[in-house]
């Protein structure tokens, strides 16, 4: 099998499970169950993944892509603000329905994690991999090498700071808030990880 066709079918069941898991909870959902709305196997799933739980990692980890997508792309002339600002309205003006549904569903997953330590796990794991990238791309704003001390503390920050806020607005806009309350959710986003560096990234960079 090849690696790109491993990662749809994974999406796939991770897309059907957490469903699922919305809808009846975790411990209601079985294996078996999974397997019929995936139209697959029960075996087939128990090859992908080793757990039900750990189903919804995919899907999860499909949800902060975009982040770290975002931040990839984030030049050193430009302000985390302006940059997420534009990165957002992207975003908003290409995804399609797929994109848009998967995201949704991420939200639910990570809303539902506060009270399924075992989906709990999963968000941190994702966390672990925003954090990574930060460590890399402040490095690079700072110039110093990726596992300078500085660097990963800042790196370590700022994601714990992204985490909160991200739970935060997906708690509010699933519990039916007004979505346009966060219509400057990049600001809120690079605030936080301005405050949680102590200044020392947000900014564009200075010659």
């Amino acid at each position: 099998m090849s690696e790109q066709r491993r990662r749809r079918i994974r999406l796939e069941i991770s897309r059907e499970a957490s469903r699922l898991f919305w809808e009846q909870g975790v411990a209601a959902t079985s294996g078996d169950q999974i397997a019929e709305a995936a139209g697959l196997s029960t075996r087939t799933i128990w090859r992908h993944f080793r757990s039900k739980e750990s189903c919804a990692e995919p899907i999860i980890l499909q949800g902060v892509e975009w982040e770290m997508a975002a931040l990839r792309r984030w030049k050193p002339e430009r302000s985390l603000d302006d940059h997420l600002a534009d990165e957002m309205s992207r975003y908003g003006r290409d995804a399609d329905g797929a994109e848009l549904a998967d995201a949704a569903l991420a939200m639910k997953m990570i809303a539902l994690s506060n009270r399924e330590p075992a989906l709990r796990t999963a968000w941190l794991m994702a966390c672990d991999q925003v954090e990574r990238e930060l460590a890399g791309i402040i490095a690079g704003r700072l110039d110093l090498p990726a596992d300078d001390i500085r660097v990963q503390v800042h790196a370590a920050a700022a994601s714990g700071a992204l985490r909160v806020v991200n739970e935060e607005i997906g708690d509010a806009l699933l519990s039916c808030a007004d979505a346009r309350q966060f219509a400057y959710a990049h600001q809120l986003l690079a605030q936080a990880v301005r405050s949680a560096t102590g200044g020392a990234v947000g900014d564009a960079a200075t010659t």
